[in-house]
């Protein structure tokens, strides 16, 4: 299994583009910060992380307004086939209140 889930912010967006084939993709950063449990010690946990939504969900997440927070729901995969560095794939996402952290 390859899901991953977490509460981000969209630090950088860049503008629609499309594929040759006509699908929409918009590339991303996302920046992640919390407090986690580890052993029983709280440790701080800050990443930033490269991402992309393609198809249907990116004119929504190109809409979406930066620096606001929103659970993310999607997976990791290779940047390109020869290439070692991940990239975290949107399949959907949701505006976090306060009241749902």
């Amino acid at each position: 299994m390859n899901q991953l889930q977490f509460i981000a912010l969209i630090a950088e967006r860049d503008a629609i583009r499309y594929t040759p084939a006509g699908m929409p993709i918009v590339n991303a950063v996302l920046q992640h910060r919390s407090q986690q449990m580890e052993a029983g010690i709280a440790r701080l946990s800050e990443f930033e992380v490269s991402a992309v939504a393609a198809g249907e969900i990116s004119g929504r997440f190109n809409a979406t307004p930066l620096a606001g927070l929103y659970e993310f729901t999607g997976f990791l995969n290779k940047k390109s086939r020869n290439s070692k560095s991940l990239v975290f794939h949107i399949i959907d996402f949701r505006a976090v209140t306060d009241s749902s952290i």
